[in-house]
């Protein structure tokens, strides 16, 4: 990952919201989903987050900017429900189905968080621009 400027660092941070977004829409659309088994139950998904020193890219000393990626995306370990739903087509041969362990409140909290820090990064970026555009416009 190369950083050259201010606007790469924000590239970066709002394709990892982005990302974050995307994780919390996949949930959603989980949200109510049951399988046959344990193992096939939704569990919902994570991003982890990572910080890039300017170190770590080979740019120590030039800038230092540092900037965020996605490092991996991951499952949350919970335990799918158990719910007994004989006229249900997916259960077992004891009646039982397994749950997705989507909390849809948890998900629309990260839904506005992820959706606020990407505003904050464009804000960002829109002030940085016009500061840019006075200060070429100064020397007029």
């Amino acid at each position: 990952m190369i950083v050259k400027n201010v606007f790469d660092v924000a590239r970066s941070a709002m394709s990892a919201q982005m990302v974050r977004l995307n994780t919390v829409s996949s949930n959603m659309a989980n949200a109510q989903t049951v399988s046959t088994t344990k193992e096939g139950a939704y569990r919902p998904l994570r991003p982890v987050f990572e910080t890039v020193y300017a170190s770590q890219t080979g740019q120590a000393g030039r800038d230092g900017l540092s900037t965020t990626r996605v490092r991996e995306v991951v499952t949350l370990d919970r335990e799918p429900l158990r719910a007994w739903r004989p006229d249900h087509p997916m259960a077992d041969d004891e009646g039982f189905v397994y749950e997705s362990v989507v909390n849809t409140d948890e998900e629309m909290v990260e839904m506005l968080e992820a959706s606020r820090q990407y505003q904050n990064v464009l804000e960002t970026v829109s002030t940085l621009r016009t500061l840019m555009a006075r200060t070429v416009k100064m020397g007029q």
